[in-house]
């Protein structure tokens, strides 16, 4: 009779009653790769050979030999390590990163694209030019209305500080360096992006969630060249320009309300901007509108082309869209203002 043990981490056989040649007989399955070498002691034969710790099921069947049966051992697949491997995958497959992330990343990977199709050529031009006609000639009238009843705003708040210490000749140059370099960039990129960021992220969204966009690629065209790269061309292009009208129509109304309210001759106004401002200011102007067009015009693409959930999502990418559109405005504002003026400035003691 054959009996057969399983001891971890040992496996034992011992053959009491038929052996051949020295050798027992024994049938098993899959146990190749942990048979090792074989030895017997004694008159009670033993084999032992080591295995690692599995689960393991005994069978016994006829064996056409001697008319005993033999032993039949079967493993059961019980890998702890893999199981453990299958979860952690599962963990992880269930796991997506954030929206905001995503979407964020989603901002930087468009800027990429539309900077190389415009470094290859890649630009639907009639598309741009009607963009263009929208950011420009459609948004002039609010942004010079903004502009000048924020100018006449400033006006007063410096002409009563600077009459009392009998600074009227330096009034025009400080209104001039604060429409110059803050307040004609910003105001006009923040009417815009109110505007045209709004309706371009509300455009893309309402085609992503209603697959027009999935249209455009089926038939051969890349959203990025068709959609985005015009729009964002076009607020490049149409902010630098809105900005020279906004800081020339604050100015004036600035002029008249000093003129005709706290008698500042509209001469001397003019004549202490002209003393205080350089090119420079004019340039690093129209440098911030043409970097706050870019940012205005990717983020609001960039979220319109990741819009989910019918017009709810729709409602949620614009406004979203606006705000971090605002807050990017502000932080490349001071960036900007940090490496353009550094330093003690002179610009108004030509005018004192």
């Amino acid at each position: 009779m054959q009996t057969a043990s399983l001891l971890h981490p040992v496996f034992c056989f011992s053959n009491r009653a038929n052996k051949v040649d020295g050798w027992m007989k024994m049938k098993t399955s899959n146990l190749s790769p942990f048979l090792g070498r074989v030895s017997f002691t004694g008159k009670s034969q033993t084999c032992k050979f080591h295995i690692p710790v599995q689960r393991t099921r005994l069978f016994s069947i006829p064996s056409a030999d001697d008319g005993h049966p033999s032993v039949s051992v079967s493993e059961e697949n019980s890998d702890t390590n893999h199981a453990f491997n299958q979860e952690e995958e599962s963990l992880l497959s269930k796991w997506s990163p954030p929206r905001y992330l995503w979407r964020g990343l989603s901002v930087f990977i468009m800027a990429g694209q539309v900077i190389i199709r415009i470094l290859t050529g890649k630009v639907h031009w009639v598309n741009t030019l009607q963009q263009l006609e929208r950011v420009g000639p459609r948004s002039v009238g609010v942004c010079l209305l903004t502009a000048a009843f924020v100018g006449m705003a400033f006006t007063i708040q410096f002409v009563r500080e600077f009459t009392r210490l009998g600074l009227n000749r330096s009034v025009g140059g400080v209104l001039a360096l604060a429409f110059s370099r803050e307040l004609s960039p910003v105001v006009t990129s923040i009417v815009v992006a109110g505007r045209i960021g709004s309706a371009y992220a509300a455009e893309l969204g309402t085609m992503q969630v209603s697959e027009q966009t999935d249209t455009l690629r089926v038939l051969g065209t890349n959203p990025v060249d068709y959609l985005v790269t015009p729009r964002v061309i076009a607020s490049c292009i149409a902010l630098p320009f809105l900005t020279l009208l906004c800081f020339t129509v604050g100015m004036a109304s600035s002029a008249l309300l000093a003129d005709s309210v706290y008698g500042i001759s509209i001469n001397i106004i003019l004549d202490s901007a002209q003393r205080a401002l350089k090119s420079w200011d004019i340039i690093s102007a129209m440098i911030k509108s043409m970097a706050f067009g870019g940012i205005i015009s990717t983020v609001s693409c960039a979220w319109g082309v990741t819009t989910m959930g019918g017009a709810k999502g729709v409602g949620e990418s614009t406004t979203s869209a606006v705000v971090i559109s605002l807050v990017g405005i502000f932080i490349a504002d001071f960036a900007l203002s940090y490496c353009f003026f550094q330093g003690a400035g002179d610009a108004l003691k030509n005018c004192v």
